[in-house]
């Protein structure tokens, strides 16, 4: 009887660790499946914004104009004040100079007015932002 006693008591310990494996498996399997399920920042960044735009010239003079314009501080988010960096739209301007010269004779009727008149607006807004008194 004492040895029946002891072979059942295995046949628990036994039971007990398979339990406690397959619900620890079971909560790894369910972390998992959330982590899938739950998306990335990137993810979620992309689902908010919507799907990005072409990657062509005009996207290209658009990204480096939007910076020029938030380095002037043309380009403010709320709740933010920040002093003009001069230094970083004339950066900026001077891509979108050299994109202008390397591109000569390359580029479309309509590729060629949109990155000429970018570059004459963008400096003129530098020039006026630069010569306000601090």
């Amino acid at each position: 009887m004492a040895k029946e006693e002891k072979k059942e008591e295995k046949k628990i310990i036994v039971d007990e660790d398979w339990k406690q494996e397959a619900q620890k498996e079971k909560e790894i399997l369910a972390a998992e499946g959330k982590a899938e399920k739950k998306e990335t920042p990137e993810e979620e960044e992309k689902s908010e914004r919507g799907p990005l735009p072409k990657g062509d010239l005009a996207a290209l003079i658009s990204m480096l104009v939007t910076q020029a314009f938030y380095a002037l501080g043309a380009i403010k988010f709320e709740g933010q004040e920040k002093e003009p960096d001069l230094e970083l739209a004339r950066y900026n301007i001077d891509m979108l100079e050299t994109l202008h010269e390397k591109t000569k004779g390359n580029l479309s009727e309509n590729e060629e007015k949109v990155l000429g008149n970018t570059l004459n607006e963008i400096r003129m807004a530098y020039v006026k932002i630069s010569e306000q008194p601090s």
